[in-house]
């Protein structure tokens, strides 16, 4: 989430107060938990292990670690030293996490101790778990943009180039991934067994810069969260036809599907997460925007519960651009970072 890190906040300062008077609708959901955890540095990617009941959250800066909680009581547990990075990938099979530090951190998920680091060139971003193949895959906005690692040695099993930023992927269940290609406007599709690119499906003429990706495997429907126009669309997996889009707030930076509820969320730096129900493969609509707090633009589902989890911190003022800057980001003020839950 390079690009995003970079832009998001400073596109949606503004935005962020107005967002929740403007957008907020009646629904049912609703903020259910702000715990205040603390802590210094940035953040990006949160990941949910909903069988052993545990919270990821990778924390940038001079003390830069993977913070782990309990994902029942929000409750810290043990920070696994790692430096910094953007997320963790969970293997719950064979109990190792793979952290996007660079180099990639390999650990067990059970004791939290560091098992090794990975080199995998580029500079790891997202990542993707697919349980079935216990094989992760690592994104990277510099090349090689996809590393597929074995989840149970940490072996490099393949590498590709998609020629662009990726930033968010999903699985189908006939072998084929899917990654948001950020910078170009396009979703890649990829032969997962082969680990050929087979296509590309753009969405520049309704929208750009997506961020977020997510997967209705069983009626295989794409939704891609979009900052250029922030707009979701929603798109066929088998052919990449769009079928529509719809409105969500600003700074989006991450997405999720819920098979149980057949509703996707995705959260925007301006304090709002959207819900979009599918009625139907052809019917969607806005169900909700729940107000969450500013700065609250990556999402994980506790498929468990069916809570959606997300974090911001405070921010102090704006300083000036500096010299060759366009624009710059609010500081953080230390000790305010906060896990929101949001559910029925």
């Amino acid at each position: 989430m390079t690009r995003v890190l970079r832009s998001a906040l400073a596109l949606t300062v503004v935005a962020a107060a107005l967002a929740p008077t403007l957008f907020a609708q009646s629904g049912p959901y609703k903020v259910l938990k702000i715990d205040k955890v603390g802590g210094e540095g940035g953040w990006d990617y949160v990941s949910a292990d909903s069988t052993d009941r545990r919270l990821y959250f990778a924390r940038s800066g001079p003390n830069g670690a993977l913070h782990v909680y309990n994902l029942d009581t929000l409750t810290p547990i043990a920070d696994v030293p790692i430096g910094n990075a953007h997320g963790a990938a969970i293997d719950d099979a064979t109990h190792h996490g793979f952290a996007t530090s660079n180099p990639v951190t390999m650990f067990d998920t059970k004791t939290l101790k560091v098992i090794k680091t990975i080199n995998t060139g580029g500079n790891p971003d997202g990542f993707l778990d697919d349980p079935a193949t216990h094989r992760v895959y690592i994104l990277s906005h510099s090349e090689p943009n996809v590393i597929v690692l074995d989840a149970a040695t940490g072996s490099i099993l393949s590498t590709l180039n998609l020629g662009g930023e990726p930033e968010q992927s999903v699985l189908d269940n006939h072998g084929h991934l899917f990654i948001d290609v950020e910078n170009k406007d396009r979703i890649a599709v990829v032969d997962a067994a082969t680990m050929k690119l087979t296509g590309n499906y753009d969405i520049s003429s309704v929208s750009g810069g997506c961020a977020g990706l997510a997967i209705d495997v069983a009626h295989g429907i794409l939704f891609a969260a979009c900052r250029d126009k922030n707009n979701m669309v929603i798109l066929r997996a088998s052919d990449g036809k769009i079928l529509t889009t719809l409105p969500i707030g600003v700074g989006c930076d991450g997405a999720v599907f819920n098979p149980a509820t057949q509703e996707t969320f995705s959260t925007q730096g301006d304090g709002t997460l959207t819900v979009i129900k599918e009625s139907s493969p052809t019917s969607f609509a806005v169900e909700q925007t729940v107000a969450t707090k500013r700065g609250a633009r990556t999402i994980t589902l506790d498929s468990t519960t069916g809570h959606l989890i997300t974090a911001t911190a405070e921010f102090g003022p704006t300083p000036p651009p500096q010299p060759g800057q366009r624009s710059s980001r609010p500081p953080i003020i230390p000790g305010t970072f906060s896990l929101i839950v949001v559910g029925k």
